[in-house]
């Protein structure tokens, strides 16, 4: 009987640690987006806008606070060149005023209206996921940049 039961404990053990493993990769949160752009705000801040682009944007370093499971950052200067992004570095020097959405917003169109409107805030629209190129909703919370004419954002699919 002992055996029986630690066969059915091997068996079942591989199981249990996916779990564990799917657990650990929850996607990200809008709290937990806006705060890593609220803290990316205080980097600016801290180490000037030309470094921290360059950090938000080489953020695959062990331990980088700019990259976390699904959550990174992107930068645009209001007229849509990206000048930072955390998942796509090819992106950087890019004019993307005309990209659009899934559901046909152009994105940084929408982005520039809430940052001239509020400063900040959130912009909701559909893009695929770039595990399983699904459209799915997502939401960016976007912040103007302090003395830059551009702002940085980081969102979360819903």
């Amino acid at each position: 009987m002992k055996r029986l039961v630690w066969m059915i404990l091997a068996c079942l053990a591989p199981l249990f640690a996916v779990n564990v493993a799917l657990a650990q990769e929850k996607p990200g949160t809008r709290a937990e987006a806006q705060k890593m752009v609220e803290d990316a705000i205080a980097h600016i801040k801290a180490v000037g806008v030309e470094k921290a682009f360059e950090d938000f944007t080489n953020n695959q370093a062990p331990g980088s606070k700019w990259k976390d499971r699904d959550l990174y950052l992107f930068c645009y200067k209001m007229e849509g060149v990206n000048v930072c992004h955390g998942a796509n570095k090819a992106l950087v020097g890019k004019n993307l005023w005309e990209l659009k959405t899934a559901d046909g917003k152009l994105l940084m169109q929408e982005f520039n209206a809430l940052i001239k409107a509020k400063g900040s805030g959130w912009v909701d629209y559909k893009w695929p996921h770039p595990q399983t190129k699904v459209i799915e909703e997502k939401t960016a919370y976007v912040a103007k940049i302090p003395g830059y004419d551009g702002y940085l954002g980081a969102g979360v699919y819903r």
